[in-house]
């Protein structure tokens, strides 16, 4: 049985590494980034398909028959980044309750999405982890994408994992 991840995109620089991320697990199943569903080549096997899918529930949740949903979380303090997301062909796949999102944005400022706009939304945050954690049969973990300087990314990112240590230790 795979062991589980959730990824978590935070911030701008978080949600763009996430959709290339995304984009490249599609591929590499051989998963449609429009509906989500298993794609079967012309002349591919069986075998070869099943290879394809053998390791698919790692960061993929089966929605229905080869029908597949990102274990994703998608984050930020303004609606932009994610609105851009949801518009894309890869939109389509995430869950509509996993788009968490403020109207501010920080600014490129650390100390306004840590400590201002960040504690607005860090309990829904940590619900939609918590739900996501819950759903899966056996996690291996969580797999956070975020910028390291900045404000979303930084700011809201550290307040996350100071966090996610208390609730996931």
């Amino acid at each position: 049985m795979p062991r589980e991840i959730v990824f978590i995109s935070v911030g701008q620089c978080g949600n763009q590494i996430g959709n290339v991320f995304w984009e490249t697990m599609c591929g590499e199943h051989n998963i449609d980034q429009g509906d989500g569903r298993h794609k079967n080549k012309d002349n591919e096997s069986s075998d070869e398909s099943m290879v394809e899918l053998e390791k698919v529930n790692v960061y993929f949740e089966e929605a229905g028959r080869r029908r597949y949903v990102p274990r994703s979380i998608l984050v930020d303090l303004e609606p932009g980044v994610l609105d851009t997301l949801k518009a894309s062909r890869l939109g389509s796949l995430f869950k509509p309750d996993n788009f968490i999102f403020g109207q501010s944005g920080a600014g490129n400022n650390w100390a306004l999405a840590h400590y201002q706009d960040g504690p607005e939304l860090i309990d829904e945050i940590c619900d939609v982890i918590r739900r996501e954690m819950e759903s899966c049969d056996c996690p291996q973990g969580l797999q956070l994408a975020h910028s390291c300087g900045g404000g979303t990314g930084s700011g809201l990112g550290s307040l996350m994992l100071e966090r996610m240590a208390v609730d996931y230790r």
